[in-house]
């Protein structure tokens, strides 16, 4: 894959900064009517990338689905890669809120991540153009947007502790399985989007990764 450019911003349309821009997961807090426009315009970009992919996420067409002016767009997310990250959060955010009504069963913490990370897939396969477009975001997110990938990772460490059900704070070597186990995860997701990885071998790299956590909670410390 090659990278992609970013579509200029419009003239006079200013830069966005800490004190006005509204990124997809950080900066101020927003009004309800500030939420109400973040909201429509995430899911103006949802729509147009389970579509099309990441190609079909134009920041004006995605002004013009969400019913916002590009400049305000602009103000609210710098470029598609902006947008399509702020979109995994939300989906993220999803599939927490999901995960708390019904929390994952297993044995033990192992086969409860591996069952969390499937339902995941799961939807992904449901989508797989929005997926495709997420993942390329992430892929192609520099350090401009490295704050608000940062906040889809810290998402994402909490969906897989909670999944572990732990009695007390992970041990060091928990939290360095569960970035294993996400790497796994983004990289198969990769392999099996670009064709190079079946479901069924998805399954066994992430079955395998999860071992790592070991079979059980530690006791609270």
């Amino acid at each position: 894959m090659t990278t992609e450019s970013k579509p200029a911003r419009p003239a006079g349309t200013p830069a966005p900064s800490p004190a006005t821009a509204a990124p997809g997961t950080t900066g101020p807090s927003l009004t309800a009517r500030q939420e109400a426009r973040r909201d429509r315009i995430l899911r103006a970009t949802t729509r147009l990338a389970a579509r099309g992919g990441f190609e079909a996420v134009q920041m004006r067409e995605v002004a013009e689905d969400a019913g916002v002016a590009l400049g305000t767009l602009y103000r609210y997310f710098p470029s598609k890669i902006h947008l399509l990250v702020a979109v995994m959060h939300d989906q993220l955010d999803q599939l927490q809120a999901t995960l708390r009504k019904r929390p994952p069963t297993g044995a033990d913490p192992a086969e409860r991540v591996a069952g969390t990370l499937l339902r995941a897939f799961r939807a992904m396969q449901r989508d797989p153009h929005l997926a495709e477009a997420m993942v390329r975001a992430l892929t192609f997110a520099d350090r401009s947007v490295s704050a608000e990938v940062d906040t889809v990772s810290r998402l994402t460490t909490t969906i897989v502790l909670d999944a572990m059900g732990l009695t007390g704070p992970p041990t060091p070597e928990q939290l360095s399985a569960v970035r294993v186990i996400e790497h796994t995860w983004h990289s198969a997701l990769i392999t099996w989007l670009s064709g190079r990885a079946s479901i069924a071998q998805v399954k066994i790299d992430l079955a395998t990764a999860c071992r790592l956590i070991g079979p059980a909670a530690p006791a609270t410390r």
